[in-house]
């Protein structure tokens, strides 16, 4: 059963949070030493102005300055925040600038990928929330790349990795991709990112020396079985496809590591952190054509979106493919499409 606080007083890296809202994830701590004062850990993963973290921990005087209260107010206080935010962002931004702002990094995305595929450019790392088309946008531009190879039936220069790798698996990936030309997609792969080893092999790499040569110096019966060397140059390009925010990462040893491969690569941060960017996100997707395929007009296309933006805080994600299955469920039954997303696509009420 979740649990709800209401900040009397507090700040969150000197934002001033009193009179906000929150569910609570970890109860009010004293701050260790003689430092007066303490912190509440809240969930923040449906609320902008977090940097997209999930969770955070808000400052303040002491635990008289919390008190706690019923799902309703923090409902009602979510909502007026993000209303405020939201006029703020038109004052500021109006929709159709914020959607040019957000096709404009996408099609960096598209140029950097097809750079990294023609070896004009060494590595890239791409930054942003789950489910809003930084995988679709890297394979297009590669698969663009491979054409030739795919019409001849040659052996594609490029390969997606995604899921768990170990350091001995990435040395073979490499390898296999070692030749000019080739390139490593490395999407939601982010195992690899917190193992030294395998932390040390990609910084080998994309060393900005003229020859990248990588080693594996000790004893590996699945390096010999296969007939691979110990050592080899890498002439290839690397593409990571993340949802970690680097500048966000707290452990001083992994933001070492971080920094030291973001210097050795062009480092994209799609920026789309709010609720309305990604709103924006899958109405500019919609717009050049993402629902066609499934036939319906535009006015049943325009109503599906509003649909999802009514819904977009019981919704499980906010995400494209969250569309596609809604619009899937259209296909499926036009008619009751939206009672069918209610019981599959959405937590249930008073789950938030």
């Amino acid at each position: 059963m979740k649990k709800y606080i209401k900040i009397e007083q507090g700040n969150y890296r000197g934002q001033d949070m009193s009179g906000r809202v929150f569910p609570i994830i970890k109860d009010y701590q004293k701050f260790a030493g003689d430092k007066s004062g303490g912190f509440v850990t809240v969930d923040t993963s449906e609320l902008s102005g977090f940097e997209s973290l999930p969770k955070v921990r808000i400052n303040v005087p002491s635990i008289a300055d919390i008190s706690i209260v019923p799902e309703g107010q923090y409902i009602t206080n979510r909502d007026a925040v993000e209303q405020q935010a939201k006029t703020k962002d038109e004052i500021q931004e109006t929709d159709e600038q914020a959607i040019d702002r957000i096709a404009g990094r996408f099609g960096i995305l598209d140029e950097m990928a097809e750079a990294v595929s023609t070896s004009k450019v060494r590595a890239m790392i791409v930054s942003g929330p789950p489910g809003i088309g930084k995988s679709y946008g890297v394979e297009r531009a590669l698969e663009k790349q491979n054409m030739f190879e795919d019409i001849a039936g040659s052996k594609r220069k490029f390969e997606v990795v995604k899921g768990a790798m170990s350091a001995i698996g990435l040395y073979k990936k490499l390898y296999e991709h070692s030749d000019k030309g080739h390139v490593v997609c490395f999407d939601d792969c982010d195992a690899i990112l917190y193992d030294d080893l395998a932390l040390n092999l990609l910084k080998a790499a994309l060393d900005t020396g003229k020859t990248r040569t990588l080693h594996w110096n000790t004893e590996s019966s699945a390096l010999r079985n296969e007939g691979m060397p110990n050592s080899f140059e890498f002439r290839g390009g690397v593409i990571f496809i993340t949802n970690i925010k680097f500048d966000n990462v707290k452990s001083k040893k992994l933001q070492d590591h971080l920094q030291a491969l973001q210097s050795r690569c062009h480092y994209l941060d799609l920026t789309i952190d709010s609720m309305r960017d990604r709103m924006l996100r899958i109405r500019q997707i919609c717009r050049a054509g993402m629902l066609e395929k499934y036939g319906m007009g535009k006015d049943t296309e325009e109503d599906l979106i509003q649909f999802i933006f009514e819904n977009r805080h019981r919704l499980r994600e906010i995400s494209l493919r969250m569309v596609l299955k809604i619009a899937d469920l259209w296909k499926m039954a036009p008619d009751k499409y939206k009672h069918l997303a209610e019981n599959t696509c959405m937590k249930p009420e008073g789950q938030n």
